[in-house]
């Protein structure tokens, strides 16, 4: 049981939802989340096939915040512009759920799955059809009285998958490594594992930032204003204190930028330690690799706010922070009992 196909199978399902999350940040980048207003889960795979089609389209879009408040001079070459991209990431999303489902039932039928590795891909099954409920419950957001998602539900959305992500790549390295020969350092695996919680919150963050826009204000390194010490009436802008860090773009933005400092410091420290400790050429690659790219995605992070995040530098800087989580996970399980 548990052969090689299994294995395969898994690891598309990390591929297609790095592809999905990648598409996913170009919706985001460029403002195309709102653009299909409605949700059918069968005919919304095919996009509109005639004139008349696209114009319905077009209407119902008229009939929301987004259109009326910021987008109410788009033509319908500017609509199709941004339907494009949000009709890809949803058929992305569908195309993910045949992938998972159909393979799970036929590697059920020939029992082909342990009964641990049947249990974990009811889990992925859960997480996949929860993701899609949240990217709905995100959309939901900015269809009412505001041209724009909820923050919070974004975050919720791009959190979930990276969460899936590295939940089936684990799954995926438990068959790969179904006996684990390296030497375990308990303490040493717990600093792994406060790595990965504070990427996870980092993450957050990014997503934070992206969905309130704060990365278009403060675009100064390593000072938030331009050769200035940084003002408390900077961030503060709320009342009570707290909000400004989670609803403030000031605020949030400050968070992201020094949340990145304890990032790096820790990957930093994790790697510094594994030469205190026996490791093994799998587990250096992989605190190599680490150090690698968390060094390019603080490097991503700095460009993506000093040019007021162009579309290339944001979509590298989210595609680097994939990765990151990847090898992290895959450190944290090389060092895992």
């Amino acid at each position: 049981m548990d052969n090689k196909k299994v294995i395969y199978w898994l690891l598309t399902g990390c591929i297609l939802i790095f592809i999905m999350v990648i598409v996913g940040g170009i919706t985001r980048l460029t403002h195309s989340g709102l653009s299909i207003s409605n949700y059918k889960l069968i005919s919304g795979t095919i996009p509109p096939m005639n004139d008349i089609e696209w114009n319905e389209a077009f209407d119902l879009y008229k009939q929301y915040p987004e259109y009326q408040k910021i987008n109410n001079q788009f033509t319908l070459q500017d609509f199709k512009d941004i339907y494009f991209w949000e009709w890809l990431h949803r058929v992305i999303g569908r195309f993910i759920g045949i992938v998972f489902i159909l393979p799970f039932l036929y590697f059920l039928v020939r029992k082909q799955l342990s009964k641990p590795t049947i249990k974990k891909s009811l889990i992925l099954m859960f997480l996949g059809g929860f993701q899609g409920f949240l990217g709905w419950f995100m959309v939901k957001s900015g269809l009412i009285d505001r041209p724009d998602v909820s923050h919070y539900r974004l975050a919720m959305h791009l959190t979930a998958a990276f969460i899936t992500f590295a939940y089936t790549f684990w799954v995926a390295l438990d068959l790969m490594y179904p006996t684990k020969k390296e030497v375990i350092n308990i303490k040493y695996r717990n600093l792994i594992r406060w790595g990965l919680g504070i990427l996870l919150l980092q993450i957050i963050y990014g997503a934070f930032v992206a969905g309130l826009d704060a990365g278009l204000l403060h675009n100064h390194w390593p000072l938030m204003n331009d050769g200035q010490l940084i003002h408390e009436s900077v961030y503060i802008e709320q009342s009570p204190l707290l909000n400004n860090f989670i609803e403030g773009k000031s605020g949030v933005q400050f968070i992201h930028r020094y949340l990145a400092y304890v990032v790096v410091g820790l990957i930093a420290l994790i790697w510094y330690r594994s030469r205190k400790i026996e490791t093994n050429s799998i587990q250096r690659y992989s605190l190599n690799l680490l150090l690698t790219l968390v060094g390019l995605q603080f490097l991503l992070g700095i460009l993506t706010l000093l040019f007021r995040v162009p579309l290339i530098l944001g979509i590298s800087h989210q595609i680097v922070a994939f990765l990151l989580l990847g090898t992290m996970t895959f450190s944290l399980h090389r060092f895992s009992k």
